[in-house]
Formats: structure tokens, sequence, C-alpha cells
């Protein structure tokens, strides 16, 4: 156990908090998405592969920088590269993508708030599928129901982050990190046991290799990046807060393992339950939690009213928990450079970053209502939020992370700090340079490229 309250006062603490980070609502939900689109066990396959050969190392290059910086993450790119002040601006990447992804993400955080409260109250049942689309779209597009759930989420993640890395960040993640796995099980058996749910295992577990394209490949490698949320600096802010004794390489593979695990896990929830009904997609992005799902849940427990409302109220707290994990970590990234850098105290600088998010998140969430129309570059607030995170600042800042530390970073100084400065043996840092200094690179740039639509892959 550490006594300095900042830094996580044990390795668990480390990973839990780490894995709540990339554990979120794409893994719930983008994950089978992508999974439909692209033909199931195979893309599955791929994904793993790319999981390991380059969104762990780009993980591991996220901890190496914010270790190596210590308490503050805006300036452990000048500190890591020997005092180059070019690469000074790289430590404020964290912090406006804090401010842009948490706006946007608290907005969907608060649907699965409000539909947790929903499952709650029964308010599921009896409804048919015309139902469940019509009160989503009213729902959504209200001025005021969407605003007041995304402030309760803010204002939850908030008073987390307030109570400082080990009281609120780290104790908030063992409670709820193990609170999801229990919630993912109970599903996993409930779905489990429906009718025709083999049709969905095999979906699964089955692979056609018939099905797999350029297309599919680049997918599976997005999913791969995506998933850790690399590249906006959460990891790297966590890992500002790191013991010395974490050994980089293996802890993030057991981040990586617990994201890949929750998001197979979120298929066998998914999988079998869509499958059980005809005529059902899983490949149906959003619209599969808030309208598909619930009218799974009602139809194939028809006969069990009670198992239907017990399967969905625990299946949208799961969602709530994925939210809060995530969303504490984009909270973190911006309070702690008013928090290190301003002085203010961590309750202040918690509550003046929550406070911008909610004003933006307001304005994102009145994209789907009364400011559909109003556009930016052509794009709605909420869009324009998703857009800037997932396609620019994602990519741009994996690909200049992995530059930084495979070319500008003296290797002694990266060595040292992969190593634990000689206490630990590292067999795989050879690889893991080579991957950060040429594939990573490139296959970010494809990434970018497919994201942006610049090439027609077939």
């Amino acid at each position: 156990m550490s006594s300095n309250k900042n830094v996580f006062a044990s390795k668990v603490g480390a990973i839990l908090a780490a894995a709540g980070s990339a554990v979120g609502l794409g893994n719930v939900w983008r994950f089978p998405t992508e999974t439909g689109a692209n033909g199931g066990a195979a893309f599955i396959l791929i994904y793993v592969l790319f999981m390991l050969v380059l969104g762990v190392p780009i993980m591991v290059t996220e901890f190496a920088i914010g270790r190596h910086g210590g308490k503050d993450v805006t300036h452990a790119f000048e500190k890591m590269s020997g005092g180059k002040r070019g690469w000074r601006w790289m430590g404020l990447v964290p912090v406006v993508s804090g401010f842009l992804v948490l706006s946007y993400y608290a907005v969907v955080a608060g649907w699965t708030l409000y539909y947790a409260y929903e499952a709650l109250i029964g308010g599921f049942a009896g409804k048919t599928s015309e139902a469940f689309t019509n009160d989503f779209q009213t729902f959504s597009s209200d001025s005021l129901q969407p605003v007041f759930w995304m402030a309760i989420i803010i204002a939850l993640t908030c008073g987390i982050v307030a109570l400082g890395v080990q009281k609120g960040i780290e104790r908030g993640a063992k409670i709820m990190m193990p609170l999801l796995f229990v919630f993912i099980l109970v599903l996993v058996a409930c779905s489990l046991s429906l009718p025709d749910a083999g049709k969905g295992l095999t979906f699964l577990f089955m692979p056609d290799f018939s099905k797999v394209t350029s297309s599919v490949i680049l997918s599976a490698m997005g999913q791969a990046f995506f998933s850790l949320s690399v590249g906006l600096g959460c990891l790297c802010t966590y890992a500002c807060y790191f013991r010395k004794d974490i050994d980089l390489m293996k802890d993030g593979l057991s981040v990586a393992s617990i994201d890949t695990l929750v998001a197979l896990l979120s298929g066998l929830i998914i999988f079998p339950a869509v499958y059980s009904i005809s005529g059902l997609s899983p490949d149906a992005g959003p619209s599969l939690v808030f309208i598909t799902l619930p009218n799974v849940f009602q139809q194939v427990f028809g006969n069990l009213p009670w198992l239907a409302y017990i399967f969905s109220l625990i299946f949208y707290l799961l969602l709530v928990m994925a939210a809060l994990t995530s969303s504490i970590s984009m909270l973190e990234m911006s309070a702690a450079y008013f928090h290190k850098n301003l002085r203010l105290s961590r309750p202040l600088a918690a509550i003046i970053v929550s406070v911008v998010c909610l004003i933006l998140g307001t304005f994102c969430s009145w994209s789907f209502g009364d400011w559909s129309e109003v556009k930016v570059f052509g794009l709605n607030f909420f869009d324009l939020f998703d857009f800037l995170v997932a396609k620019l600042i994602m990519p741009i800042g994996g690909m200049l992370m992995c530059i930084f530390l495979g070319w500008v970073v003296d290797e002694k100084v990266l060595c040292a700090e992969m190593t634990n400065h000689g206490t630990i043996k590292s067999p795989l840092y050879p690889t893991y340079r080579f991957i950060i200094r040429y594939v990573a690179p490139l296959c970010i740039f494809l990434i970018f490229a497919n994201e942006l639509g610049l090439f027609n892959w077939s």
C-alpha cells in the first residue's frame, strides 16, 4: 500500500482504474455492432490479434509517458524528451480531450441512466416495438429530460473525482468494476438459456473466413484501437498515478484482457438474445441498446414478466457502471490540469470542468431536438464533438505518441521506463519498440484514412 495520496495505493487498484477507463459503452454496443456488421467470429479473431499487436503497445506507450511525467501529464512530454519544448503542447491533448469527449459522452450516459430508471419502475412492460422506437425518439429530442439525466451522470462523476486518486478514482474502480462483472455474468447466464441461443454462439465463435475482406480487417484494427480509448490521454493521465513498481507491459496486457473480456461477454449477452427473435439484426448501433434490446427483453421473457424486469434492470445498470468508469477518467483529464497547474483544490477543479461539460453537453443533447438544424462545419454539436474526438484527436494523438516514444525519446530513457530501471525483465521490449516505431504509426494512419473515408476499401 502507498501512503502517497496522489498515486494508486495498489497494483490492483491501478489496473482496475485503467481498465475502467477503457471499458465503456462502446464495449457493449460498438463491439457487437462491429462484430455483427463484419461477419462474426472471424472479425473477433482479427480484432484480438490487433489488440495484441496494436492496442496494447499504444496503451503501454501512454503508460510510459504518463508515469515518467510523474505528477503532471501536461509536462510529461517535455520531461521525457529531455527538455524539448516543441513537444510541450502535446501535454494539452488530455485537457482538451477531456472537455470534448465528456460533453457528448455524458449525453449517452444520461440516456442509460434514464433507461435504468425506466426499467426500475417497470416502464418497459407491455410495450410494442413501435412504442420503444417512439419513446426513444421522444425522449432523446426533449429539451429538458436528457439534460436532467446527463446532469446526474456528470454530478456523480464530479463527486468521485473530487474525492481524489485513492478515495475517489481507485475506490470507485474497485467497487464498480467487480459489480460490472457480476452484472455481466448474470446477464450471460440468462441470455444463454434463451431459445435458439446456439445461433448466437455459432455466429460469435464459428469463424467464416470467406467473409474477411480488407474492410473487415480495417474495422477490426479500428475496434482494437478505439476499444482502449488510446490517443486521448486518459491512460496517460492515470499513469501519472502509477507506482514505480508497476510492470507496464504485464499490467498493460491485464488491462487489455479485461477490456476484451468485457466485449466478448457483451457479445454473449446480445447475440443469443437477438438471435432468439427472427428478423432482428445485431448491427444496429445505439438503437440496438435503446430500441432493439428492450423490445427483445420483453418478447423473449414474455411469459415470465418478472424475469424481463430483472434482465432489463441489470442490463441498464451494467451500462450505467460502464459509462461511469469511463466518464471518471474523462473528467480527470481536464480536472487534473486545473488542480496541478492552476493550484485549484481538486473539488473546485472538478466542479469547474463539470459545469463547462454540462453546458457543452446541453448543446450536444439539443442536437437531437431543438438544435438539430444548428450546424458547425455541416455537423450538429453532438456529431461535431464525436468527429473531433474519434476521427481527429484519437488517431492523430495516438500516432504522435508512438512517433514521440519511438523516434524522439532517448532509447535509454524508454528502456529504463519499461524495465523499471533494470529491476524487472522485459523480453518483449525489442518487439514493442519495433511496433511503436514502424507498425503502429502505419496502422493508425490506415485507421485515420478509413475513418475519414479518404480511401474506398473493398
